[in-house]
């Protein structure tokens, strides 16, 4: 099994929290941009309108979104997001998986 198809197989839940763990461990800004970018989208697509407009006029909302994005829909639309970046990362499911 690839990497990739390992990494599939997790909750989005799971990636998420892998995902913002390495990003947190490395210290990578480029991460938590681009998912402050991709937060309000997912939300809009989820059928969340109120949460991406005040996304989109506050910034502590976006403080919010780290922990929101692996919850719910929101966090199922953001999986090739978290996989993507797992996989450029060499990051693979815990070994108890």
């Amino acid at each position: 099994m690839s990497d990739r198809d390992a990494l599939e197989r997790l909750t989005s839940a799971e990636l998420h929290d892998l995902a913002v763990g390495r990003a947190r461990r490395h210290l990578d800004v480029a991460f938590f941009w681009h998912l402050m970018q991709l937060v309000p989208v997912a939300e809009t697509a989820a059928g969340d309108f109120v949460a991406a407009q005040d996304d989109m006029q506050r910034i502590s909302a976006h403080v919010d979104d780290v922990t929101e994005s692996g919850r719910g829909e929101v966090a199922d639309l953001l999986r090739p997001f978290y996989v993507d970046y797992l996989e450029k990362h060499g990051v693979g499911p815990p070994a108890d998986r």
